[in-house]
């Protein structure tokens, strides 16, 4: 671990002042479960560190109006637990526990969980390993390396890295928002336009600005809610980052779907929204054929490696199973 200048913001406002006159190797540090593991790692090597843990105005959670609002410090367990979210957003409580062990849960903010950085070995194992997102231009191992784990949709000749988390899919599922603070004040971002594909800059992950801070996520109130499920497959059960992963939300007349959202996770480079499959499902009675064909369709496009070609099929299988367990809560 490198040193580096160590600050504690009061307002979200001073932290993003700090951050602006710290430049590029200035980061936050909120719950820290992501930022001091790759800073052991020397993956990250931050000059500063701005500590914004405890700033209240970007806590709480917030279930009366008409959208759900989570502020950004929001503890992943406290969302998980919470009562309305477990009843109306059964797919963002299971995303939660599902995420990681219990202890992470308790220290881990949803905005730190939103920005958490791949697990791809080569990035965090450093030399000799080759990685365009830790060094620019240094190329990838993982292509023509082992490639498990790696991403079947939305890479590129230069990176093929997984997003790792789980409550992006979801959110993605939803249409969230989050709302950040920059240097020229606050603006709204799609949760689903958060993430970059690597295209031919993977070291560039996020559409932030420099110094941006994410002060809270909006989830837009909807009926889909309620039929909703976040199936994740992993390789132990315990505690492990999704193979393959499914938000799905469903709005059924009967047994014909009116409505349907589909999001992956696990298979692709960022969290991966895939309207063709729900339009498969539109106007069609929910069978487990028709659940198959929209697994089918949300897994178009995908470019196996050399150990990951299985996953084509275990991801079509996932969206069909989540959508069955959402027509049983519909």
């Amino acid at each position: 671990m490198q040193p580096f200048s160590y600050a504690r913001a009061q307002t979200a406002s001073d932290a993003v002042r700090a951050a602006t006159t710290g430049g590029s190797k200035t980061r936050f540090l909120a719950g820290g479960t992501t930022l001091y593991d790759l800073m052991k790692l020397n993956v990250e090597t931050p000059a500063n560190v701005i500590d914004v843990a405890g700033l209240k105005e970007l806590e709480g959670i917030d279930a009366s109006g008409s959208e759900l609002v989570l502020g950004a410090f929001s503890r992943m367990s406290d969302v998980a637990a919470y009562p309305a979210i477990v009843a109306e957003y059964p797919a963002i409580s299971e995303s939660l526990w599902r995420a990681a062990s219990q202890q992470l849960r308790n220290m881990a903010t949803l905005g730190g969980n939103l920005l958490q950085r791949t697990r791809c070995a080569y990035f965090r194992g450093g030399e000799p390993f080759a990685c365009n997102k830790r060094k620019p231009g240094s190329g990838c191992s993982a292509l023509g390396g082992i490639d498990r784990g790696h991403a079947l949709l939305g890479g590129s000749d230069t990176c093929i890295a997984v997003y790792p988390g789980d409550l992006a899919i979801a959110l993605v599922a939803f249409d969230a928002r989050i709302d950040v603070l920059g240097r020229n004040g606050q603006r709204t971002i799609m949760v689903e336009e958060l993430h970059r594909e690597p295209g031919e800059t993977p070291d560039i992950e996020t559409t932030l600005q420099p110094g941006e801070l994410i002060l809270r996520i909006r989830i837009p109130k909807t009926i889909m809610g309620r039929a909703s499920t976040y199936h994740k497959i992993r390789d132990w059960e315990s505690y492990a980052f999704a193979l393959a992963s499914a938000a799905v939300a469903l709005d059924m007349d009967g047994e014909i779907v009116r409505a349907a959202r589909i999001a992956i996770g696990g298979l692709a480079t960022r969290p991966w929204r895939v309207r063709d499959a729900e339009q498969v499902l539109v106007g069609r009675t929910l069978t487990l054929q028709a659940a198959r064909e929209a697994g089918e369709a949300a897994l178009q496009g995908a470019r196996p490696g050399h150990d990951n070609a299985f996953r084509i099929e275990l991801g079509a299988r996932t969206v069909a199973d989540a959508l069955m367990i959402a027509k049983q809560r519909a």
